[in-house]
């Protein structure tokens, strides 16, 4: 799980989700989250559906429903932490099945590693008008300290944009999600080659 991390946002797209989704496969993204918070069940299954079928050469999560994901064979879940605990979705899922997990602190992190989790969720780096919920940001801090107890790959979300995704990276994020930095724009996948770039440029600099 490395470079760019796509969410869906219905509510910040122009152009539509299924559209969001098709520019950011082709610039190359291996991992979509789909994410439609508020929808009828009906809605989610049948956009879901359609992600399915073009998410050939990437991984689609599921955000929270796990209904969906197995309705559609999702490659697996995101979840947070008032969503279904992860043993019972791990049991629903199946040991094949990719489960992130979304953690704002260090204790919510290790919980996360003991209990299997394939990635974590870091969020919010900084402050972000995306999710109302969000909390306060965690800043590239947890990401360190996270990092210092194990390989576990780290997703970083949350107020990343071009400005600051440098840090993100060198903090030790796999993988880092900017969604209204992304799909508010026109271009989208112009705007995740950036962010992309950006990874590679960090990566020829480490020791």
């Amino acid at each position: 799980m490395k470079g760019y991390y796509f969410i869906t946002d219905e509510r910040l797209s122009a152009a539509g989700t299924l559209r969001n989704v098709k520019d950011a496969l082709s610039a190359g993204v291996k991992v979509i989250q789909y994410r439609n918070k508020g929808a009828l069940s009906r809605t989610l299954y049948e956009e879901a559906l359609a992600l399915r079928r073009i998410c050939k050469k990437a991984a689609l999560l599921i955000n929270d429903r796990i209904d969906i994901a197995l309705a559609v064979n999702a490659d697996g879940v995101h979840i947070g932490q008032d969503d279904m605990p992860f043993a019972v979705a791990r049991s629903l899922l199946g040991k094949n099945k990719i489960i992130g997990i979304t953690v704002h602190d260090l204790r919510q992190a290790l919980i996360a590693l003991r209990q299997g989790a394939d990635y974590l969720g870091v969020s919010p780096i900084f402050t972000t008008g995306t999710k109302v919920d969000a909390g306060q940001p965690v800043g590239i801090s947890l990401i360190e300290r996270i990092r210092e107890h194990g390989e576990i790959p780290i997703v970083a979300i949350g107020g990343i944009n071009l400005s600051n995704a440098q840090s993100v990276i060198r903090a030790g994020a796999d993988s880092i999600c900017a969604i209204s930095a992304v799909v508010t724009k026109k271009d989208i996948k112009g705007e995740i080659k950036k962010f992309q770039r950006l990874f590679d440029e960090v990566n020829k600099t480490k020791p």
